[in-house]
């Protein structure tokens, strides 16, 4: 059966909302979130892109995922510029986008805080850093670019 890919397009914000960002790091109503800044995965490397998601899910995932020791967060956030899904989940390893995550060179501005969200088990935790850890072992890292 041959596996079917999702096309990548550039997304009107407006087409989807609200959008969610996951992270440690603190933020504030009206800070811009842009590239350039050490990525939260893989091998930290400059970032080439944001990170966003318009499902609860992806942004609980983001949040619980990020290195670092502060606080687990969840933004709402909306995009400045065009964006496209994300290559990393659609292509890869759900076809359609149904997580409806999300990536941008544009900053994505944060407009609130979701305060109230269900963090995952630590079974399900422990799981996933643990499948993240043997992916990396393959060499095979959380974002490309």
């Amino acid at each position: 059966m041959e596996e079917q890919k999702s096309q990548s397009t550039v997304t009107n914000h407006q087409d989807a909302v609200p959008f969610y960002h996951g992270t440690k790091a603190k933020l504030k109503q009206g800070d811009l979130i842009e590239v350039g800044f050490n990525s939260n995965y893989g091998q930290r490397n400059k970032a080439k892109y944001i990170y966003f998601t318009a499902t609860l899910e992806a942004a609980t995932w983001g949040a619980e995922l990020a290195i670092g020791e502060g606080q687990e967060r969840i933004y709402i956030v909306e995009p400045t510029g065009p964006f496209e899904d994300d290559p990393n989940l659609t292509d890869k390893k759900f076809p359609g986008n149904p997580t409806k995550s999300y990536r941008t060179k544009s900053p994505i501005r944060v407009i609130g805080e979701v305060t109230t969200w269900q963090s995952h088990s630590p079974e399900q935790l422990k799981a996933m850093k643990d499948h993240l850890e043997k992916l990396k072992e393959q060499g095979i890292e959380a974002i490309e670019d």
